[in-house]
């Protein structure tokens, strides 16, 4: 992983409507759709198609449509739609106009493409993730929804899950874990420690799929932040936080990363991680002391803290990696007290 600070400059401060939080479970969404895949014209080598989408279910805010080629087509050029092509398999992702679709509501795009020796229709379609069937169903994830009041001058936790990723308990329940074992590791070293909501993890159903944080919003092919931003700013919005919000401390988590370019950071009053760190933290990836070790440091940085100057023994520089063989320096332990939120210790 590589470290970085997340400067707050960087994060805009968008403020709404505050939305209450406490456990609670989700009642089960309806999920459906149907898709017409219409071939509009036909040349040598070459088609027209048009696709129309009939969201069935509950209303949502933007859509993936995915489906496979059975003959090797190929997508050439599309409209009204981002559509991308790996091998057999076709992605097409709403654009800014055509995203909201309430129950019953359509929308359609277009594309031509190549073929040759024949051109089937596909033969079969998934919308979100949930297969095109023309019929509604309950989704089948019970996941927890925020509902209740923040406790103010507390770290408040996020495991926000993108609209193609499956609820999976082990998230919410790692994550936790690792938050435990870090307030209890800043008891052991600076005799206070910070407060967990009684919701230790609020999970949050994001708005967008995993690519779509992994690429929106990008400089160049630099896609390093573009994940944690994305998430940091729809919480941010959703929630009405500022970059740096007097009421809480607040860590996210994402569970969308594009291999060796996402990553994470810290700066005060906000800890942002991608998909390794969660998925760390469930168990899936790595060592436990990786995760802890981490979640110290960029803790730190939540608290005021700077990196390191060198590998110094303290969880502010790589020798995190060696939790629980580091410790918090006197200087260290001080600046937490007097920073923005040493307030938050007792």
């Amino acid at each position: 992983m590589r470290i970085r600070t997340l400067m707050a400059a960087a994060a805009a401060i968008v403020l709404g409507t505050t939305m209450a939080v406490t456990a609670g479970s989700a009642s089960a969404a309806a999920a459906g759709c149907q898709v017409s895949y219409t071939i509009s014209s036909s040349w040598s080598g070459g088609f027209g198609a048009n696709v129309a989408v009939t969201n069935l279910g509950d209303p949502i805010t933007g859509w993936t449509l995915r489906w496979s080629f059975g003959a090797g087509q190929t997508v050439t050029q599309a409209w009204n739609a981002g559509v991308t092509q790996s091998g057999a398999a076709v992605t097409a992702v709403n654009v800014s106009y055509n995203g909201a679709l309430g129950t019953g509501a359509s929308t359609s795009f277009g594309f031509n493409g190549s073929w040759t020796g024949s051109n089937p229709v596909p033969s079969a379609f998934t919308l979100n993730g949930v297969a095109c069937t023309g019929s509604v169903t309950p989704t089948s994830s019970p996941t927890p929804v925020p509902s209740g009041t923040a406790a103010t001058k507390t770290v408040r936790v996020f495991w926000l899950k993108p609209t193609d990723v499956t609820y999976d308990q082990r998230y919410p329940d790692g994550i936790a874990a690792v938050m435990r074992e870090a307030q209890r590791y800043y008891k052991q070293e600076i005799g206070k420690t910070f407060t967990l909501n009684t919701t230790v993890v609020e999970v949050v159903n994001g708005e967008h799929d995993r690519n779509w944080y992994i690429t929106t919003n990008c400089t160049g092919s630099d896609h390093y932040w573009c994940v944690v931003q994305n998430m940091q700013q729809e919480l941010m919005r959703r929630f009405g936080i500022a970059a740096q919000d007097s009421r809480w401390l607040c860590v996210g988590e994402i569970s969308a990363e594009e291999l060796n370019q996402s990553g994470g950071g810290a700066s005060p009053g906000w800890v942002v991680l991608s998909g390794h760190d969660a998925d760390g933290a469930a168990g899936v990836n790595g060592a436990m002391n990786r995760w802890y070790g981490g979640m110290i440091h960029e803790l730190g940085h939540g608290f005021g803290l700077p990196d390191s100057t060198s590998t110094d023994g303290t969880p502010m520089s790589g020798s995190f990696y060696d939790y629980p063989n580091t410790h918090f320096s006197q200087a260290q332990k001080n600046a937490i007290l007097a920073g923005p939120y040493g307030s938050f210790l007792s």
